[in-house]
């Protein structure tokens, strides 16, 4: 980028926005009163948006603000009047996730920074080529990339990336967790995760909490990100006390300078907060059972009021940061003290006493003396111009110039001018009419042995697209619409997918079933026809119309709808409801049944989780983890007898670890429109989530 490398900080209030800023942060991220993917963090008030920006501002500092959830269709409103106010206060930058969001905010504040938040889950070079078409200035990366990964994709997307360089290490691929949801209601996709993957989860050789890993520290890798193309160093932490802030930033403000970090900080950063120490096995590539780690009980003890005290005193005092040029002149009997830092200037003006005694004049020695002391304030003197022979004045008088320049220059740099925002109503929804007759169905399978005939009538059947071609023409040539699915993780594998496709492509088949941003950007380029997956989140009217407008012929809504808002919504592409299937709570690199002394098994079928009560949970993957792992529900979505409440095009049955002779029993079922003869449950679709 050529640029120095950005040391971003969390501020989940005012005390660690300002730990934040004195010990060296270049911007902070923060959360307004809601619509932040960290509901739980103390969070700023709307007039506490405003003194904050205001204040990093005065100090040099950028301020990036999250409005980075899924929203419903009622939010969306308020999300465009918090917004507003962050225009109004000249935010530097808007987090989202949102893609209705995404697309109204480039309608209404085309001047308006935003960043594409980690919840995207943009890992590939096609998802971050989309995000920079559609007009994202910057993005923020998945955190499984490896270095390789990051320069790949920077070299072929000439957008700004941003890149975790310290803090908490979820196991799922951000956005793409189901589990707080399903689990208890509580969505991670906006901002109310109750991180039940903490847990313990066990697998078979495992650690009995095989979803919890290590906090990640890339600390001493910044200089090889940079390298990589990251123009960011971002650090987690928005739920995390002012003095792991500050360790954070100063370790990563002195590796991005180019210097080492001493131990003594590094012990202290690990004691403030670490999960059995860290873990850059991402960035490096070494994944598997040395990533794993709990808040073990010497974790917690290890921050010592000895440990934070000494923290506190990195944050104590004003961060002397910008440089100030003074320039003193006087004429007659009036003194003027200009100030100028960066595009800001001011002028101050005093009196001058000609006539005065001689122990009223300053020598220009002493005026430069006395207008180097700009301790306190955010300043520190550069170049400084007085009169040779000085000025006739008392030093009480020059040194209250000196307060009152720095000031107005303070006030000056926190006086920006307001980014455009036009007001507008959210258009008028199209309503939506279901289909009369019987509901169509699509089937989504993970191999072709799941195939009954009965499904050669639907409106399609999904399978792998590294599922072999004479397998998928045979279905053809049975009846059957074949859509190929694409893998929802493809770290460092596009190029693969890619040439998968265009070979695909050739032999004839022209649909794609897409789960990321990532797959619908390969299919556009490619000029293929695209299928939305739940992994897209499509969770509100402008964003069913935003992905239409991307190509989409068809979107399979978020699973995180209650089947009331699916009824509220308004008309977009032909749209699909999961009506049965284990929903995948987590997509992973790392596979949580390889965390067990021997590594990966393997696995010729689908292994499991068990939680503390005994529930077991399948975990599958494609292509041995080559195209990542799935953790999914331990029962199936039901929703085969409760049809005329299915405000959809279509409905959706994933099949994932069933048999043959069970796919059939199931399809034949929701033909039926009968109940389920097994456990299952109604999902979210009767209580959805918060």
């Amino acid at each position: 980028m050529g640029r120095r490398i950005e040391v971003l900080a969390p501020a989940g209030g005012r005390e660690a926005l300002e730990a934040a800023v004195r010990a060296g942060a270049d911007a902070v991220y923060l959360g307004g009163p809601k619509f932040g993917a960290r509901a739980g963090a103390q969070n700023f008030s709307l007039e506490e948006l405003s003194e904050a920006v205001r204040y990093c501002h005065e100090r040099g500092v950028r301020v990036h603000v999250t409005v980075n959830t899924l929203l419903k269709d009622s939010e969306l409103p308020k999300a465009l009047e918090l917004v507003k106010h962050l225009c109004m206060i000249h935010a530097d930058a808007v987090l989202v996730q949102d893609m209705g969001l995404f697309s109204l905010l480039r309608e209404r504040a085309p001047e308006l920074t935003i960043h594409a938040s980690t919840q995207m889950s943009l890992h590939t070079p096609a998802g971050v080529r989309l995000m920079k078409e559609l007009g994202a200035e910057r993005v923020v990366l998945s955190r499984e990339l490896s270095l390789g990964e990051i320069g790949e994709i920077s070299e072929s997307a000439d957008i700004e990336l941003e890149s975790f360089v310290h803090g908490a290490l979820c196991m799922c691929v951000s956005g793409q967790c189901y589990l707080s949801a399903m689990l208890g209601g509580r969505s991670g996709n906006r901002g109310q995760c109750a991180q039940p993957c903490r847990l313990p989860f066990g697998a078979k050789g495992g650690t009995g909490h095989d979803l919890s890993l290590k906090d990640l520290s890339y600390i001493n890798s910044i200089k090889k990100l940079s390298e990589a193309g990251v123009c960011s160093a971002k650090i987690e932490g928005r739920m995390k006390r002012p003095e792991y802030v500050a360790a954070a930033v100063t370790a990563c403000r002195l590796a991005a300078d180019g210097g080492a970090v001493p131990e003594e900080l590094s012990r202290a950063l690990e004691a403030v907060f670490s999960r059995s120490g860290f873990t850059d096995g991402y960035l490096t590539g070494r994944r598997g059972r040395g990533m794993f780690g709990t808040r073990t009980k010497e974790d917690v003890t290890a921050a010592t009021e000895k440990v934070l005290s000494g923290l506190r005193e990195l944050y104590r005092n004003e961060r002397q940061s910008l440089p100030v040029d003074f320039t003193l002149t006087v004429e007659g009997d009036r003194a003027m003290l200009g100030a100028s830092c960066g595009s800001s200037a001011v002028f101050v003006c005093g009196r001058a006493e000609g006539e005065g005694p001689i122990y009223n004049s300053i020598p220009g020695e002493r005026c430069v003396k006395q207008l180097q002391k700009t301790g306190g304030t955010p300043f520190f003197p550069r170049e400084i111009t007085v009169p040779r022979e000085g000025v006739p004045m008392p030093v009480s008088a020059l040194n209250q110039m000196r307060r009152e320049a720095l000031a107005a220059l303070t006030e000056a740099r926190g006086t920006v001018k307001p980014i455009p925002f036009t007001d507008m109503p959210i258009p008028a929804r199209r309503a939506f009419q279901r289909p009369g007759g019987e509901l169509p169905v699509r089937v989504v399978l993970r191999d072709c042995g799941q195939f009954c005939q009965e499904m050669a009538g639907c409106e399609g059947v999904c399978l792998p697209i590294e599922t072999e071609a004479v397998k998928l023409r045979d279905l053809m040539d049975r009846g059957a619409r074949v859509i190929l699915d694409l893998p929802r993780a493809v770290f460092g594998r596009e190029r693969e997918l890619r040439g998968l496709m265009e070979r695909r492509k050739a032999e004839g088949f022209t649909e794609y079933l897409c789960g990321n941003l990532g797959a619908a950007g390969l299919c556009r380029e490619l000029g293929v026809r695209a299928h939305g997956g739940f992994g897209l989140n499509i969770a509100n009217t402008p964003a069913l119309e935003a992905f239409e407008k991307l190509g989409l012929e068809s979107a399979e809504l978020s699973i995180e709808l209650s089947g009331r808002e699916i009824s509220r919504l308004g008309a977009g592409p032909r749209r699909g409801v999961t009506a049965y299937g284990r929903q995948a709570l987590m997509l992973t690199r790392n596979c949580p049944l390889a965390n067990s002394p021997k590594g990966c098994l393997g696995c010729k079928a689908p292994g499991f989780l068990t939680d503390r009560k005994g529930v077991r949970f399948p975990v599958i993957c494609r292509e041995r983890g080559k195209f990542g792992v799935e953790m999914l529900n331990s029962v199936p979505v039901w929703l085969g007898d409760m049809q005329d409440e299915l405000s959809a095009d279509f409905a959706v049955l994933r099949f994932t670890v069933e048999n043959s002779v069970e796919t059939g029993e199931i399809f034949r079922a929701f033909r039926g429109r009968e109940s389920l003869n097994a456990a299952y449950t109604r999902g979210l679709f009767r209580r959805g989530v918060v």
